[in-house]
């Protein structure tokens, strides 16, 4: 019997190489597998983060470490099998691309999980963390392709010099696309604005910023849509950043009272619902020393000011719509007039001058 499959083995050596390299690649396969749950299971139990990170970067490298050793080991069968067709077939440079490929898809993935890590401590590296993923991508695979390169034997020196020349027009044909690139950079820097600020923009227009990115920002308007602008018209143009450099923002309310009003009862009252509603209301700062300022005397009213404070902008209104409730309730309570427009005419004055119009048209 074994005799047999000796005879078979060595009638038809291809097919003995393969069946027993999916028998190897099956093997290693599953050592990948448990070794990799052992550990995964074991990260799991500790608290630091980065032995997790390193074995998540690691999951795909490994695998494409599995076929190199496959494909060593197919060489070495095809080399006892035939010399001719090992040395058509390329191993070694394919096994060279594979482990270059893993270790800038480990160094990638690692990386970038570092920043993504960090991204949720930090609102500095938050909000640039797409502009650094790219820099960091496009370096990997630059260095990935020149490094390939010459290890394959092609010369990078002809290539290097001749960046120069290609980088000035590469500069001139992307020179809108840097200009966005180099104003993201410079608002992740500046901060003027961060991801999650209720803006105003030059255009009036309002939202929060959703997005900082590579040529533009995102900024999601209140009606539920989306306004995409480019960066180098945003870090151009004036915004109104609400949210910087606290959320609290002040709240001025109009209000408009009789002439006959007493104006330091008015004042009270008014002080007194004001403080009623910054305590009670959800949105109010309760802490904060509400005042009011009388400034005009209007056509049939006496106008003044009412400070309030609320947590964030878009909360304003609701804070604003539950205080003037709340004080045209108190007014109508203790008898305090907001006057409608009037237009009031002097009869005295009036009466006067028609007399002396009638005389004049008697005398002619």
């Amino acid at each position: 019997m074994l005799n047999k499959a000796l005879e078979f083995s060595n009638s038809t050596p291809w097919l003995s190489a393969i069946s027993s390299l999916l028998l190897i690649a099956i093997l290693l396969f599953l050592i990948r597998f448990f070794v990799m749950y052992w550990l995964k299971k074991w990260t799991s139990k500790t608290k630091f983060i980065f032995d997790t990170l390193l074995i998540e970067s690691i999951s795909k490298p490994l695998t494409l470490c599995t076929i190199i050793v496959l494909l060593t080991i197919l060489e070495h069968d095809t080399f006892i099998i035939s010399t001719s067709i090992s040395q058509q077939i390329p191993f070694n440079s394919i096994n060279i691309v594979l482990a270059l490929l893993a270790l800038i898809m480990f160094l990638d993935r690692f990386i970038i999980g570092t920043i993504n890590y960090y991204g949720k401590q930090s609102a500095v590296v938050f909000n640039s963390k797409s502009i650094i993923k790219g820099v960091i991508r496009v370096t990997l695979s630059s260095v990935g392709i020149l490094v390939l390169m010459g290890t394959l034997g092609i010369s990078i020196t002809p290539i290097i010099a001749s960046l120069g020349i290609t980088s000035l027009a590469v500069a001139l044909a992307l020179q809108p696309t840097l200009e966005n690139f180099f104003s993201g950079v410079q608002l992740v820097i500046d901060k003027p604005i961060r991801v999650g600020d209720f803006i105003e923009l030059e255009s009036k227009e309002q939202g929060f910023v959703d997005h900082i990115g590579w040529r533009s920002t995102w900024v999601k308007m209140l009606p539920n849509n989306m306004i995409i602008i480019p960066n180098s018209q945003l870090s151009k143009s004036r915004i109104i950043n609400y949210f910087y450099p606290e959320r609290e923002l002040s709240v001025p309310v109009d209000i408009s009272v009789h002439y006959d009003s007493d104006l330091e009862f008015v004042e009270q009252v008014t002080l007194e619902v004001a403080r009623e509603i910054l305590i009670s209301h959800e949105w109010g700062v309760d802490d904060y020393n509400t005042f009011v300022v009388f400034h005009t005397f209007d056509r049939s009213s006496i106008n003044f000011t009412v400070m309030l404070r609320a947590k964030e902008y878009f909360n304003r209104f609701w804070v604003k719509s539950a205080f003037i409730k709340a004080l045209h309730k108190r007014y109508k309570k203790e008898g305090i007039v907001i006057p409608f427009p009037i237009t009031a005419i002097n009869t005295t004055q009036e009466s006067a001058k028609f007399n002396s119009d009638k005389k004049v048209q008697g005398d002619t």
